[in-house]
Formats: structure tokens, C-alpha cells, sequence
């Protein structure tokens, strides 16, 4: 009898195992979701006083929710700062990531990224009445916003050797605060944060449209989640196909004079 349970045990184990892409920890199948977006980004992932989110980032997770088959009323969105985004992911707080989250190959190694779901590109931003900035070697010497969990200013100072004098900050917003303060002298980001930005104080800050990198934004998913990731795959492809990509980017930063790609990115492949 003994043996024979120990067969039973081994088998149930086997058959876990062999559902684990759909099983409690994949996005697929779940009639309720919670998805991280930014609270602080303006026409990306912004929280309003009366507690709702919008944004781009927003309305892409609001369709791609869709296309899993989960409606509006039965998501729930949740804050995340950049240094958040791996962790609330691996801990189960939330079962997707959509917070202008580039694609890494130290992040893959963390969690599996859907998409990206759109390229955008690395510029600067710098108070409207600084007109000495007009290239990223300009920076030299100059106070630059550093977030933590972003790798925005590591392209900077890093990849490209401008030896810049970083300023910490906990979020992009709160960069935005002290570059109108005149505590730091620059942000640099991708271009579509800087536009919300932008388009929110326009006689304040500028962007000197100088783009330098791409950002390839990813939907975040549970590393394990191979079939989710492959889901989310399928849906941003459809949302390019049937025109939404198109007409979100265009109501959201239509008019910030950013040239939009209305294109399929190429995909990063989940495995």
C-alpha cells in the first residue's frame, strides 16, 4: 500500500507540474487582474484624485486585459515606482506590469516581458529658458535626475561616458518637481514620459528632441509564465492590426510633434 500511495503522490506531483503554465500562478483563465501601472507619468500612467488611472500605458492594459478574455470592471489597477516592478511581479501583488518598462537583458532574467509594445526613444528634458543643451554631450557637468530602478541615466553617464552629476530622485515625477525647483538641471528618459511631461507644462520645460537610444516598453509577466506571455503576444500584435495602437498613441501624444510608429514592434520572444 505503501508503494502504491507513493505512485499516486508522484503522479498527482507529475500532473502539477505539467499544467504549470496555466495553472494558478498564469495570467490565463483568470477572470480578475491586477496590473502595476506608473501614477505619476502624465499621458502614460497617471492617478487622478478621485483614484482612476489613464494613460496610454493604461489603455493598452485595459485592452490586452480584454483580449484575455478579462472586462474593465474586473481589473485592478495598482501603483509601482520603477525600483518596484520585479518584485511585485515574482510576489504575486500583481500579474502584469505596464509602467514604461524597457526591456532588459538583466530584467529577462527576473521576469519574461510580452511585447515590447511600443519602441520609444531615450531624449532630454530641460527647463524651457535653458537653451545651452542641445546634445547629450551638453550634460557634462550638469545635474541629471537618477531613479531609482531606472536605467535611463546609466545610458548616459555609462554607455555614453558623460560624466554628469547625478541627483537621486524616487520617481520621474518627482524629478519633473525639482528640475522646475532649479535642483537638477536635466531629466533624460524616453521620449514618451518626457512628452507627458511636457504637454502638462509647456511654458515650464522642453523637450530638446535629440533621441539617442530605444526604450522597447514590455508588458511584464511572471518568468514561469511562457503561455501568458505568448497570450499577450498574440493580443498587442491584434491591437496594431485593428488600429487601436494607432489611435491610442495618437490621443495620448498626437500632439506633442513625436514622430509615432503606428508599426508592429518585433517581438522578444517569451521562452
Amino acid at each position: 500500500m505503501r508503494v502504491r500511495a507513493i505512485g499516486i503522490a508522484l503522479a498527482m506531483a507529475a500532473g502539477m507540474t505539467g499544467c504549470a503554465g496555466n495553472g494558478p500562478r498564469s495570467i490565463l483563465g483568470k477572470d480578475k487582474l491586477a496590473i502595476g501601472v506608473t501614477a505619476d507619468q502624465p499621458g502614460l500612467g497617471f492617478r487622478f484624485p478621485d483614484g482612476t488611472y489613464k494613460g496610454f500605458d493604461v489603455d493598452v492594459a485595459t485592452y490586452v486585459a480584454g483580449r484575455l478574455g478579462v472586462s474593465k470592471k474586473n481589473i485592478t489597477f495598482r501603483t509601482v515606482t520603477s525600483s518596484q516592478r520585479e518584485k511585485v511581479l515574482q510576489t504575486g501583488k500583481v500579474d502584469l506590469v505596464l509602467a514604461t518598462y524597457s526591456i532588459s537583458a538583466e530584467r529577462k532574467t527576473k521576469v519574461a516581458f510580452g511585447g515590447p509594445y511600443y519602441v520609444a526613444h531615450q531624449d532630454i528634458l530641460v527647463r524651457r529658458s535653458d537653451t545651452s543643451v542641445k546634445n547629450v554631450r551638453d550634460l557634462a557637468g550638469r545635474r541629471l535626475c537618477q531613479v531609482t530602478g531606472s536605467l535611463s541615466w546609466q545610458r548616459v553617464t555609462a554607455e555614453r561616458k558623460v560624466p554628469a552629476r547625478l541627483v537621486p530622485a524616487g520617481s520621474y515625477g518627482e524629478c519633473l518637481t525639482k528640475l522646475r525647483n532649479g535642483t537638477l538641471d536635466a531629466i533624460s528618459t524616453d521620449d514618451l514620459i518626457l512628452a507627458g511631461f511636457a504637454a502638462q507644462q509647456p511654458q515650464a520645460v522642453r523637450i530638446v528632441n535629440v533621441p539617442f537610444s530605444d526604450e522597447r516598453y514590455g508588458v511584464g509577466v511572471r518568468l514561469e509564465d511562457v503561455d501568458g506571455c505568448e497570450a499577450v503576444n498574440k493580443a498587442v500584435t491584434e491591437m496594431y492590426q485593428d488600429g487601436t495602437a494607432g489611435a491610442l498613441l495618437g490621443k495620448w501624444f498626437g500632439s506633442s510633434g513625436l514622430h509615432l510608429t503606428n508599426t508592429v514592434p518585433q517581438f522578444e520572444g517569451c521562452s
